[in-house]
């Protein structure tokens, strides 16, 4: 039987740090119990099924754009690179890969790959679920590690998201490094 992997990001509604990808395979008899979208289970929930998920996995690999990608081609074109850097990153070849959304992203002149798009898939097929939660852990991760250099901005509570506090923050402070640049002038120098 054929290899399904499902794909999934986190991170296009941030004002700050990467957008993360994530292609999973799980075995097609394999059934991970909780396994539904990342935005619907605890964060500890989400970290048990993250290290269940990678034990499990036929295969797994992860995909970035950077927030200078985001800012260079925009979060829609950043999101399809990721997703592009994570397929392109599977050793097995030959695969069907479920897209989470309405777009799938270029994959060179591969006949191997046979890509479908699946609108709300992280509610409805397991692979898409599991890459929707390898996805989010990994960029929760990257985001802690950034409250470590940047602790006045909350990013430990709001990973990059357009919260009250983050808003202040970068009022207060300006953005960070990590900061994306094209969204609306009006949060940065307000």
């Amino acid at each position: 039987m054929k290899l399904i992997a499902g794909v999934d990001e986190a991170g296009r509604g941030c004002l700050a740090g990467p957008v993360i990808a994530a292609a999973v395979i799980i075995p097609n008899n394999q059934k991970i119990e909780g396994l539904k979208d990342s935005k619907k289970l605890s964060s500890i929930r989400r970290q048990q099924l993250f290290n269940i998920i990678k034990t499990q996995a036929i295969e797994w690999s992860i995909g970035l754009a950077n927030h200078q990608e985001v800012d260079q081609y925009n979060v829609l074109r950043a999101t399809m690179l990721a997703m592009q850097r994570a397929i392109e990153k599977l050793q097995n070849k030959g695969i069907k890969v479920l897209i989470d959304g309405p777009h799938c992203p270029l994959i060179g002149s591969n006949k191997n790959i046979v890509m479908e798009p699946k609108i709300g898939g992280d509610d409805c097929y397991p692979c898409i679920s599991a890459a929707s939660i390898i996805a989010k852990v990994t960029r929760d991760q990257f985001m802690l590690e950034m409250h470590k250099k940047f602790p006045q901005y909350y990013f430990d509570k709001n990973k990059g998201y357009p919260t009250k506090d983050h808003l202040l923050a970068i009022q207060k402070f300006g953005p960070t490094p990590i900061h994306r640049m094209t969204f609306k002038s009006e949060i940065y120098n307000s």
